[in-house]
């Protein structure tokens, strides 16, 4: 097996919506955000993919972030801004645009400091439920 990461960063202000604490108010963080994309083979070049294919996907998500209100932001309208929605949302969209066949994204940190992270990890699907057309999702 093998795992690329990459590491991107972006600013943006947020708050956390039914919270009771400080990060009820208005804040800012300059997040960090660490992609891992993992596969069993390499290409012809002798790569899992291109670390410039990842850097290029995750930066179009990145600056949709970047200096921005998530709050105001589709993706947290109905969703609080927390790192670990932060971690799933960038996961989910790489996902739909990285995996294939050979890779795949494994998971995603959200650091918004430099001591406290989020991490979703995509799930995976068995065999099994892909072999069955009438089994639901």
């Amino acid at each position: 097996m093998f795992e690329l990461k990459i590491i991107t960063h972006f600013a943006a202000a947020h708050q956390l919506r039914d919270f009771n604490g400080p990060c009820e108010r208005l804040h800012g963080h300059n997040w960090k955000i660490e992609v891992y994309i993992a596969s069993d083979v390499l290409n012809k070049a002798g790569m899992v993919v291109d670390f410039g294919v990842i850097k290029e996907k995750t930066g179009a998500i990145i600056k949709e972030f970047d200096h921005r209100f998530l709050n105001d932001l589709e993706p947290f309208k109905d969703r609080n801004p927390s790192s670990e929605n932060i971690a799933q949302y960038i996961a989910e969209r790489l996902s739909s645009e990285l995996n294939s066949a050979t890779i795949r994204v494994t998971r995603v940190s959200s650091w918004e400091s430099d001591t406290a992270c989020a991490t979703y990890y995509v799930p995976t699907r068995r065999l099994s439920e892909n072999s069955d057309p009438t089994a639901k999702a």
